[in-house]
């Protein structure tokens, strides 16, 4: 089961790098999401596709120079992502909005160079990393276990009081910090009034 887990994750960072390297070259703006940013950031890897979140007008390039680099693409329902995949079928999540609020340059801008397997990539800033996982909880996906590994792994990373504020919208991310809480892993500040929920 190692042994197994060990190849998956070699093989995500593989398709991570292919992808990543491609849309840096061509100047597309983005950060790396999801499980491969928090591994990037230090986490224990848990890795089963590459997330990648950029700007919506930067779509039809990123698609574009992915597909002049082998990789398969897709516009699914969804209307807040598009979706690429290589020719082992990894998979490559394009998001350009995130629980209705549209990714920004701003955003993008708060990424930080990190090297990742070898290759120095835009990694989603921590804060804006745990928002993104939180905001869309909802009654119908609320799975708090998942991602606390993850977040207790980012801690010292991020701005608590930040997320407190964007995330107090919402009862099942607020509800989240409050585990978070008394688990000491966070001690976000009651937010202001009225909340600064601006985000991204």
């Amino acid at each position: 089961m190692g042994s197994h887990t060990h190849e998956v994750t070699d093989a995500i960072i593989d398709t991570l790098k292919r992808a990543g390297s491609a849309l840096k070259a061509e100047g597309v703006r983005f950060a790396l999401a999801g499980g491969c940013a928090a591994y990037a950031r230090g986490a224990a890897p848990s890795l089963h596709d590459v997330d990648f979140v950029l700007v919506e007008e930067d779509v039809p390039r990123a698609l574009e120079t992915l597909r002049g680099h082998g990789f398969r693409t897709a516009r699914p329902p969804e209307d807040w992502l598009v979706k690429a995949f290589d020719e082992e079928d990894r998979l490559v999540d394009l998001i350009f909005r995130i629980e209705e609020r549209p990714i920004t340059a701003e955003m993008i801008s708060r990424a930080d160079m990190i090297n990742t397997a070898a290759l120095s990539l835009p990694v989603l800033d921590a804060t804006d990393l745990v928002i993104s996982w939180i905001m869309p909880m909802s009654e119908h996906s609320c799975d708090y276990g998942s991602i606390l590994p993850q977040v207790r792994a980012l801690r010292e990373q991020v701005n608590w009081d930040r997320v407190a504020e964007v995330v107090s919208v919402s009862p099942y991310a607020s509800t989240f910090l409050t585990l978070l809480d008394r688990l000491g892993v966070a001690c976000p500040k009651p937010p202001p009034e009225p909340p600064d929920t601006r985000w991204p």
